[in-house]
């Protein structure tokens, strides 16, 4: 909100109302400080955010897809993440192997990758030599 706090010049509608009606992602939550936490869990409770300086609370409708690459329960049991946060998030999870231990899929995303990349006409290459599959391929 405009005027809200010195330097304010212009009204910004932040994350949450910029993606009203559709998706969010927010990478990394465990490292969300508790503070932040809790006014999160407000807004996933409530369906609403208050704007810095604003009158009231704004309703918003927003899908959330969190990740993080720490064990949230384990978060949870020594202090850094609230539990009540955890259960809220946790809808639908998804756990996703690293690459490293999904080994074969990696020269398949490559090859996509480069063939996108080609199609934007950002590289010309159009394959990988053997010697570069087999880099890839064994890369720890």
């Amino acid at each position: 909100v405009r005027g809200a706090f010195t330097g304010a010049v212009r009204d910004s509608p932040g994350h949450f109302r910029l993606a009203d009606k559709g998706s969010l992602f927010l990478d990394e939550v465990a490292e969300m400080p508790l503070d932040l936490q809790a006014k999160m869990l407000r807004v996933l409770e409530t369906r609403t955010v208050i704007p810095v300086g604003g009158p009231q609370p704004v309703p918003v409708d927003v899908r959330i897809i969190a990740a993080t690459h720490r064990p949230l329960r384990r978060e949870v049991e020594t202090g850094r993440f609230r539990a009540d946060l955890m259960y809220r998030l946790r809808v639908v999870p998804l756990f996703l192997p690293t690459l490293r231990e999904r080994r074969g899929d990696i020269l398949p995303l490559a090859l996509r990758f480069l063939e996108e990349l080609h199609q934007r006409g950002a590289r010309r290459v159009e394959r990988f030599s053997p010697g570069a599959r087999r880099l890839l391929e064994e890369h720890p």
